[in-house]
């Protein structure tokens, strides 16, 4: 089946948003001050990440955002050796800023409302069951979100990987879609595979399946077909080097 071209949909976007900057330079020489290689940097990438690249990710199926995000600044920046493509360590920017909560304040219908939960406090338990409360019950809510306890999100589309989901306390209201990395993802009891790629970065690959998935879902209002979607936006994804965005080129080479 290929990918279908509906209607413009409008959803409300919600999360934590960052700055992923990645330096790409060369170790030629050893520190004299330490048992260190010597970080020459030769450029740089900067590329938005968290809700933002789920933001640009759902912009890609044409999909009008309105987006609420962290107004303090987070970066992660990320020292790649240029020659060989590996990441040699990470420094991350504003993690210890107190970031303010949003305020939820509906005035008009989406089609559906997406949580992109870095869990770093601009989205609270009080906050989410306030918005709740003010949408039309019927709206669809999509939730990736980095808190153990997750039973707040009642009655919305799940989206947690493998690792959280040994720790994630869910609800019985909750349909939950557990990613698997290669092995695809799961539903209920059902495993969907996913394509075999060779595995180059997994950074942000969970914010494609979800942007994926809510297309999916929109578009065919049915999670299995939703999943087999995002299965193969995220396999693509991760054939790709740092925080990736679907092309239309991309998408338009998509079957399912």
């Amino acid at each position: 089946m290929a990918i279908q071209q509906q209607k413009s949909w409008k959803i409300l976007l919600i999360g934590d948003s960052c700055q992923d900057i990645y330096h790409y330079g060369v170790c030629e020489r050893m520190s004299p001050e330490a048992p260190v290689p010597v970080f020459k940097e030769t450029n740089q990438d900067i590329r938005m990440g968290m809700s933002t690249n789920v933001k640009l990710n759902l912009e890609s199926f044409d999909i009008e955002v309105e987006h609420w995000h962290n107004s303090e600044e987070i970066k992660k920046h990320r020292f790649i050796e240029d020659r060989y493509n590996q990441q040699l360590f990470r420094h991350d920017e504003g993690e210890t800023i107190k970031i303010e909560p949003f305020r939820p304040s509906i005035s008009e219908e989406y089609d559906a409302v997406v949580i992109s939960d870095y869990d770093k406090g601009y989205l609270t338990e009080q906050a989410f069951s306030q918005l709740q409360s003010q949408l039309n019950p019927l709206t669809p809510i999509f939730v990736d979100s980095k808190k153990k306890d997750l039973r707040v999100f009642k009655n919305c589309i799940v989206k947690i990987n493998e690792s959280e989901a040994t720790r994630a306390i869910t609800d019985q209201t909750q349909e939950v879609v557990v990613t698997l990395g290669p092995k695809g993802a799961r539903w209920k009891d059902e495993v969907f595979e996913t394509d075999k790629v060779d595995v180059f970065d997994v950074c942000g690959a969970g914010d494609v399946f979800l942007s994926a998935l809510v297309y999916g879902y929109l578009t065919y209002r049915d999670l299995p077909w939703a999943i087999i979607l995002a299965n193969k936006c995220a396999a693509l994804s991760v054939t790709k080097m740092g925080t990736y965005v679907l092309t239309k080129k991309d998408i338009n080479g998509l079957s399912i």
